[in-house]
């Protein structure tokens, strides 16, 4: 390569990581690009993954031709560049250097041999897959790693005698390789080209996988899975199956497009990192997401009701049409998110659909759009290697609050037909979130790249404040006029900027006996109008649950609703109250006590399943984060014979497995931790709830946890039941964290330095959250400071939610000042400090902040 083409054009920046500056240049220089990608799985465990690609293009540009390859020099073989053989390897930054001297205006052709690189192939004893989200298929091989720059995949696997797998494309051809004298035999599996697809949509796995086949709407669906249990996957299949039949049709007929991508097959992963993952035509999901226990809850049934459509869902939303750049990333999720909530409805027609809504969205938004550290939904992003910084529940739970409103403003059919509109415009292309704007903006009246400016744009949300007076209005004592109230909604933007919020209010104004709302919309700082009850006993600004903010209960509201929140009859209603009631906890207006108190109440009453699991979630949280250990001592027995009580009268399964878990996470004294070790050993049965491995793996690392004398024991022994082999590899994880010897317990976290150790993620996540309970929390604060110190590194090395959810795991048991006053002096001591990074702390760290203040 000459010195002239090492030169980078001033037009863009080379580096680590694919600089936006590049992927620009890239998209304005090449297209029709193709990849045929050959790929050679050894036998054993950790050996390289021999690989060969070509890549096809056509190329308009001048200097060097930079391709994506995260690894070293030396997994690099041949280099071929049209007719020159034997092309020098040149790697630097993360890149591929090819000479512009190589290269032929029009179409070219590059081959390379290397080895794969093992950050993004996720191995196992029997089986891997790829993850390449957001910016990892340059882990494993080289490519132009941006969503803008789509492709078709021909993709050839060597995988070992009896490995099965499945891939985006249909499966051509399948040639069983006869063993050698001296080598394995295996077989050759060859797939059909891709439709275009971005990197990170591309996507394998391969294994010792079964393999079963449904038939729904003429179409044919494949589920790869590594279930042993056949009765689980007898008793959950035509539920799976169904399940992605509904969302399927559902989604041509919204969208008037017909499943772009041939064949639909989706694999069961154990223990994935994720719950789902939208790879087109060979969705991955995390195997327990699909396969349910008798033991389930409502919430769970939903949840895998709502990740099915929601990965589905994806398969127009970001895989039809992929965002240009991952600052729009949140475009994909919001819509997968959002029509996930309008699929499930109708297979849950029980339910009560606003409120899981509000509950499924607004509690966790809202445990972001609080914090010190909170982001918008749509972020600048300067390299993909950040990309990952991006997820969070601002994108997954706002963003589809924010898309609802949108709705509401823009009207269901105008948004519905603007969204086939732009579906139809970039099919299998790439488009962004002005893109959509402009296509709905012809179609209102109203000014949406105002509105997205406060929604969309900036971080937090408002303060919704309510002021009550008698109306000054003189009325005669003969003219039969009722007493009225001048009411006042006031928003303001917390963070000074003096956003305003434009949204819909139903404003609730009730007593014991009943409670009216009024629908209005807040467009400007402050609204007001007349109330006809003088007197009522709460109000609620939100009482419909359909705004966003901060929600300040009055003072009379406040005392009012710790003494009575159960009779308000509205199911919205009251889990808006509840919702305010736990933001006037955090924010210092209602003590610990009263708030747990009337917790307890409402549990007792409450008819409605995901009102009453949001309770109990939070009730645990101000259990373990808010209570002083005297407190917990005072209080526990009380809760511990409700939730007892609870369990033993539930009608359903359901709501029997809600009480349940929640006693077995709760429950300190001896009475409890008897009844929990005479469960686990089958001394007694709970009547109506059929228990699982999974429940009596959960029972002995609780009971663990308590300190019991044959901890040790009930380990081994659960270690013993579990037949799965990859339940048992996990367990076998886990239980080191869980040792009552503090010396074993330092040494696994000593290990997790090592990013070999770190690997399964979902592992880890769960024995940190172990080594971190609040029953461990005194001795584990010492693992505090190199936990944060862990985190670049973590960033570099792990999948996109692992920062964040490390960061919850080490924090989550935490609530004294000591650990609060030591992430403080973290971020001190780094002013320059990853801001993103800063921000994930910050939003990880704020339920210890509080606790630490009430403590303080």
């Amino acid at each position: 390569m000459t010195a002239c083409d090492r030169t980078v054009s001033s037009e863009f920046e080379s580096g680590p990581g694919v600089p936006l500056s590049l992927a620009e240049e890239r998209v304005r220089t090449i297209s029709d690009l193709r990849y045929d990608l050959e790929l050679r799985i050894p036998e054993a465990l950790g050996d390289p993954v021999a690989g060969r690609v070509a890549i096809r293009f056509h190329w308009r540009g001048e200097g060097p031709l930079l391709l994506d390859f995260a690894s070293s020099p030396d997994r690099v073989g041949s280099i071929r560049v049209n007719d020159l053989d034997s092309v020098e390897v040149d790697l630097r930054d993360e890149h591929l250097w090819i000479a512009g001297a190589h290269l032929e205006p029009g179409e070219n052709l590059v081959e390379i041999e290397f080895r794969a690189g093992d950050g993004s192939l996720n191995w196992n004893e029997e089986f891997l897959y790829t993850l390449f989200v957001p910016d990892r298929a340059r882990w494993a091989f080289p490519c132009f790693d941006q969503p803008d720059l789509k492709a078709r995949y021909a993709l050839t696997l060597h995988v070992p005698e009896g490995w099965r797998a499945v891939a985006n494309g249909e499966m051509l051809e399948e040639v069983v390789v006869e063993p050698l004298p001296d080598g394995p035999g295996g077989t050759t599996l060859r797939f059909a080209p891709t439709e275009p697809l971005s990197t990170y949509l591309f996507s394998f796995a391969a294994g010792r996988f079964d393999v079963e086949e449904a038939v729904r709407d003429g179409r044919r669906l494949r589920l790869f899975h590594r279930e042993t249990d056949s009765e689980k996957v007898a008793r959950n299949l035509d539920a799976i199956f169904d399940l992605h039949a509904t969302a399927l049709a559902w989604l041509e007929d919204y969208t008037g497009i017909q499943y772009p991508f041939g064949k639909f097959d989706f694999v069961a992963v154990p223990s994935f990192q994720y719950g789902g993952m939208e790879h087109a035509g060979a969705i991955l999901y995390r195997a327990s997401s699909l396969f349910l226990e008798e033991s389930t809850t409502q919430a769970q049934l939903l949840g895998r009701a709502s990740v099915i459509a929601h990965e589905t869902a994806h398969m127009w939303f970001g895989d039809l049409v992929t965002m240009r750049w991952f600052d729009d990333v949140w475009m994909k999720e919001v819509f997968a998110n959002f029509m996930a909530a309008k699929i499930v409805n109708p297979s849950f027609p029980e339910l009560n659909h606003d409120l899981r809504f509000l509950l499924a969205h607004y509690p966790a938004a809202y445990s972001v759009d609080r914090t010190e550290g909170a982001n918008p939904i749509r972020q600048p992003l300067e390299n993909l290697n950040e990309a990952g910084t991006l997820y969070g529940a601002i994108i997954y739970q706002k963003a589809p609050i924010v898309m609802r409103q949108l709705e509401r403003l823009v009207g269901e059919t105008e948004l519905r037909d603007g969204l086939r509109e732009y579906l139809n415009t970039y099919r299998f292309g790439n488009a962004g979130w002005p893109d959509l704007i402009e296509i709905l903006d012809r179609r209102s009246p109203l000014d949406l790249a105002a509105w997205s400016r406060a929604w969309v744009e900036e971080p937090g949300r408002p303060t919704v404040t309510v002021e009550i007076s008698r109306t000054s209005t003189e009325r005669r004592a003969d003219d039969g006029a009722e007493p009225r109230s001048e009411v006042t909604v006031r928003q303001s933007d917390p963070m000074g900027r003096g956003l305003v919020w434009s949204q819909p209010l139903g404003f609730t104004a009730g007593t014991d006996e009943a409670s009216v709302t009024t629908d209005m919309r807040l467009e400007r700082e402050a609204v007001s109008f007349e109330l006809e009850s003088l007197e009522p006993d709460f109000v609620l600004a939100n009482g419909a649950g359909a705004g966003y903010g901060l929600f300040r209960l009055t003072e009379g509201s406040r005392e009012h609703l710790l003494r009575a929140l159960p009779t308000i009859g509205e199911p919205i209603a009251r889990a808006v109250a509840w919702l305010s009631l736990w933001d006037e906890l955090l924010e210092g207006t209602v003590s610990p006590g009263p708030l747990v108190d009337i917790a307890q109440r409402a549990i007792e009453s409450e008819a409605e399943e995901l009102l009453l699991s949001r309770i109990l979630a939070d009730l645990e949280t101000a259990y373990w984060r808010f209570l002083s250990p005297a407190e917990r001592t005072s209080v526990g027995p009380v809760i511990e014979r409700l939730l007892w009580s609870g369990l033993e009268s539930a009608p359903t399964s359901t709501l029997k497995a809600s009480y349940f878990r929640a006693y077995g996470r709760l429950g300190l004294t001896d009475e409890a931790v008897g009844r929990l070790k005479a469960i686990w050993s089958g001394d007694l049965e709970i009547s109506g709830l059929p228990l699982s491995e999974p429940d009596y793996v959960g029972l002995a690392y609780q009971l663990a946890l308590r300190d019991v004398p044959e901890a040790d024991d009930i380990l081994a022994r659960q270690e013993e039941r579990i037949e799965n082999p990859d339940r048992k590899a996990r367990f076998a994880f886990v239980r080191t964290a869980l040792s009552a010897d503090p010396a074993v317990r330092d040494g696994f976290f000593e290990a997790l330095s090592d990013p070999a150790n770190r690997e399964r993620e979902p592992w880890v996540l769960q024995a940190v959250g172990y080594l971190h309970h609040p029953l461990r929390a005194e001795h584990a604060v010492r693992y505090l400071r190199p936990s944060l110190e862990l985190l670049e590194e973590i960033q570099r090395t792990g999948d996109i939610f692992f920062p964040k959810r490390w960061l919850d795991a080490t924090l989550g048991g935490h609530s004294s000042v000591e650990a609060a006053e030591i992430v403080r002096a973290f971020l001190a001591e780094r002013p320059d400090y990853a801001p993103r990074l800063r921000a994930k702390i910050l939003q990880s760290a704020d339920m210890l902040f509080r606790s630490a203040r009430l403590r303080g």
